[in-house]
């Protein structure tokens, strides 16, 4: 089995379409927690991650959700009978009742443009932060193209999260595999470093 094939069949994209009315705008740690209670085996799993969840804009403190909003968890495969058992289970996150339909798993696709809509870094300057960048992804063996993107924040047991989006284009089929594989810097299950597939280099 080569690269793409092993790591193709080792994670995937558990969806999980959810019910809902609204979240905090900043709901990534409370998401953390409730889903960390319901699965525990999350908290040191190295695979998994949370993808950000998307929201309608609402007032400045809520976002809401539409019947479009899906919670995606990036896990090895064989985690999906685990997960399965959370179909119909309700999560409060921040005092917010989500309830979790039945998921389903999508394969990683090895797409030559990948997004991460916040990478953590340790401040807030941007040239620091892709000297941390690339010396994680050429450990990786990833080239390609890299474009920094939005600065960002989040708030993380009281203290402030510095975060920037990040834009890898150019990549070969194995490269982008790996990258979503593993991600870039810490705080996966808060949704940090989770890149997925774009369609174009714009998006930054």
């Amino acid at each position: 089995m080569n690269d793409v094939d092993s790591l193709t069949a080792t994670a995937v994209d558990a969806i999980f379409s959810l019910e809902g009315l609204s979240l905090p705008h900043d709901h990534a740690q409370a998401l953390q927690l409730a889903l960390c209670a319901a699965l525990p085996w999350l908290q040191t799993d190295a695979i998994a991650a949370v993808l950000p969840l998307k929201l309608a804009p609402g007032d400045p403190d809520q976002g809401l959700l539409s019947k479009r909003t899906q919670l995606i968890l990036r896990v090895a495969a064989h985690r999906m009978n685990e997960l399965r058992a959370l179909a119909g289970a309700e999560l409060l996150v921040a005092g917010c009742r989500l309830r979790l339909d039945d998921p389903h798993p999508r394969a990683l696709r090895p797409m030559a443009t990948l997004y991460a809509y916040k990478v953590a870094a340790d401040n807030d300057d941007e040239f620091s932060f892709m000297q941390d960048m690339e010396k994680e992804l050429t450990e990786l063996a990833i080239g390609g193209e890299r474009v920094c993107g939005k600065r960002g924040q989040m708030v993380l047991s009281g203290r402030v999260q510095s975060t920037f989006s990040l834009m890898l284009h150019g990549l070969r089929p194995e490269q982008s595999l790996r990258l979503q594989h593993f991600g870039l810097g810490p705080h996966r299950l808060l949704g940090c470093g989770v890149f997925v597939p774009h369609k174009s280099a714009t998006a930054v």
